[in-house]
């Protein structure tokens, strides 16, 4: 009888407690403060190289596991993102975790080229030094794989420092299998750096040989870009040639299209115009025609280009 009153005061009390738990886990998070958004993602708890040699032959697995949250969780920043995006600088979305999940990924599995590429790609535009430090990793234990001297020259270009890019472009050049373009985009760099030119070779290149969907993203996002800028100089000149011949700005950008057929754009491209006969960006947005300045300007409300 008194096994049985004890047994039923321990239910009793433990009932009591669990019910005490939920009761106070309610008002603790009624009460928690509003934290700001530096803290609204969750720390990683574990350090990648602290699991190497302990999760029994599974670390490519975990490394697949945080390369793959890496791009669902700076895919969820974009997607939340209100307004325009500047992909060269992702600082405000606040993606603190993303350098850590990419260099847990890399740090399980040192031959992970796709997380190397695409660190490459995203951690300039958010922390240019640790991108070089990751794509530096790539490279040292990669030593055979000439895509990640690429990467990581493209970082020194990207940052300006062209004879260290110009270095890795060359090194890249000389492991066996290195597509020709490396040994010349060493020679571009050194004598024209940061050039217009330059850098729609680099995309370009980037573009042709990635199989990785982010890298083509970005890389036919900044050719846009390029595009777009050759094709506002030479609407800037047509406008100002055709103000200078009549006296005054055109009324339209459709006024001055046949003049623009004459004229010669990089790569052996031509203007584009839409169905209603209206010159168009490389986003297909409409140009639109700043008259106070007799200059083209681009429709922020519908272009996808980055470059205003």
């Amino acid at each position: 009888m008194n096994r049985n009153r004890q047994i039923l005061l321990s239910t009793v009390i433990v009932a009591a407690c669990l019910v005490a738990v939920v009761g106070l886990s309610v008002y603790l998070e009624r009460a928690k403060p509003q934290l700001p958004a530096d803290f609204a993602d969750s720390d990683l708890n574990i350090n990648g190289s602290s699991l190497r040699g302990f999760v029994f032959g599974t670390e490519g697995l975990i490394a697949d596991w945080y390369y793959m949250r890496s791009l669902q969780y700076i895919g969820a920043k974009l997607l939340s993102r209100q307004g325009p995006i500047d992909i060269n600088n992702l600082s405000n979305l606040n993606p603190r975790l993303l350098y850590p999940l990419l260099e847990n990924a890399t740090e399980l599995d040192p031959h992970f080229v796709a997380a190397f590429s695409y660190s490459a790609v995203v951690l300039p535009a958010i922390d240019p030094e640790k991108a070089i430090f990751i794509a530096t990793k790539g490279v040292a234990n990669n030593p055979g794989d000439w895509r990640l001297y690429q990467q990581l020259g493209y970082i020194y270009w990207k940052l300006g420092r062209y004879d260290e890019a110009a270095e890795m472009y060359e090194k890249g050049s000389e492991i066996a299998g290195a597509e020709p373009f490396m040994k010349m985009m060493a020679g571009v760099i050194k004598n024209d750096g940061g050039s217009r030119a330059t850098s729609r070779k680099i995309f370009q290149q980037m573009y042709d040989g990635s199989g990785d969907p982010m890298v083509r993203l970005t890389a036919i996002r900044r050719l846009h870009d390029y595009d777009s800028l050759d094709e506002r100089e030479a609407i800037d000149k047509t406008l100002a040639e055709y103000k200078q011949n009549t006296g005054r700005c055109a009324n339209s950008l459709t006024e001055i299209l046949p003049l623009l057929r004459g004229v010669q754009l990089p790569e052996g491209r031509d203007f584009r115009v839409d169905d209603k006969n209206l010159l168009v960006d490389p986003t297909d947005a409409p140009y639109l025609l700043d008259k106070e300045n007799c200059s083209v300007k681009l429709d922020p409300a519908r272009t996808g280009l980055t470059i205003q």
